[in-house]
């Protein structure tokens, strides 16, 4: 294990981005609801982006100076897209409930669970998922050219080691899609009745 870490320090990089995306968002949140410094989180907060775009020139510099592409570029490419698609609504998922619980604010809204606002709900999670493919892909594009590797064919993505990422995700997007907004879009779950039928 720690040969293939010294081997392969853009896994420490992503693990400590990793790190990094929550240490920020904690202290940023504690900076702001608990110790009322609305600046100093602010700026806390807006340094949680910058992770990702050290992570990513990290990456493309290695490949730039010789490296090959491989495992670990395409892991900090499907990283990156993870983040990026994500990131805004988990940050908005714990900045809710830390205002509910040290500033009174209003309990978190659940997520919808029945009709048309169910649907859209599924619908916004699934392409939050296709955008995070979208961004690994390009970064994995770019990271390629960089390394002057060229893009192979789709069909060859399971055998190249940074390109295994896209066809990884793929069956995900669509097992994803299939699973939820589609069928919740066939298929709505409707509210109980709550009210007792009259006898």
């Amino acid at each position: 294990m720690g040969r293939f870490l010294s081997e392969n320090p853009l896994v420490l990089l992503i693990g400590a981005c990793e790190v990094g995306f929550w240490v920020l968002l904690g202290a940023g949140l504690v900076t702001r609801y608990v110790l009322r410094a609305r600046r100093v989180s602010t700026v806390l907060l807006v340094l949680v982006p910058v992770l990702d775009v050290v992570l990513v020139t990290a990456s493309l510099l290695d490949v730039a100076t010789g490296a090959q592409p491989g495992l670990t570029h395409g892991l900090a490419a499907v990283y990156l897209g993870f983040t990026v698609a994500f990131g805004h609504s988990m940050i908005r998922w714990a900045d809710r409930r830390f205002a509910h619980r040290f500033a009174g604010g209003p309990p978190p809204p659940p997520p919808p669970r029945y009709g048309a606002a169910k649907v859209a709900y599924e619908w916004r999670e699934w392409g939050k998922m296709v955008l995070a493919w979208g961004i690994a892909l390009g970064v994995i594009a770019v990271t390629a050219m960089v390394a002057g590797t060229g893009i192979p064919a789709p069909a060859d993505w399971p055998a190249d080691p940074m390109w295994s990422w896209a066809a990884r995700l793929a069956p995900v997007v669509g097992i994803w899609f299939v699973g939820w907004p589609l069928w919740t879009t066939l298929s709505p779950p409707r509210a109980p009745d709550t009210l007792e039928a009259p006898r």
